[in-house]
């Protein structure tokens, strides 16, 4: 029976999932830390990961490394929605940082 069955949906939804869950706490310390200034990084690790994926020819990895740069190209956005969360108080400001101060 269970040689009938296909997990390969179910595998990449467990690596999507972590990949996804990874990605969150990454995006609050870069943006404590650094700000929104390291958003290229995610914009090369994204574009890599995804071109890298197209030459993976196992279908479970291939799949978990363009989730993964899928996820930080999406990370690009969060990092700046993070910024904003963090000047509306949702998030702690980092006191050993520089912030610029918002045009009003």
């Amino acid at each position: 029976m269970l040689e009938t069955l296909n997990f390969t949906g179910i595998i990449i939804a467990v690596c999507t999932f972590f990949v996804i869950g990874m990605w969150h706490p990454i995006v609050i310390k870069t943006e404590y830390y650094w700000g929104t200034r390291p958003w290229v990084i995610y914009l090369i690790i994204g574009v890599v990961s995804l071109v890298g994926a197209l030459f993976i020819e196992n279908t479970i990895i291939s799949a978990a490394v363009g989730v993964f740069g899928a996820s930080a190209l999406w990370g690009i956005g969060e990092l700046f929605h993070q910024k904003k969360r963090v000047e509306k108080g949702w998030f702690p400001k980092n006191p050993n940082r520089q912030y610029d101060i918002p045009k009003s």
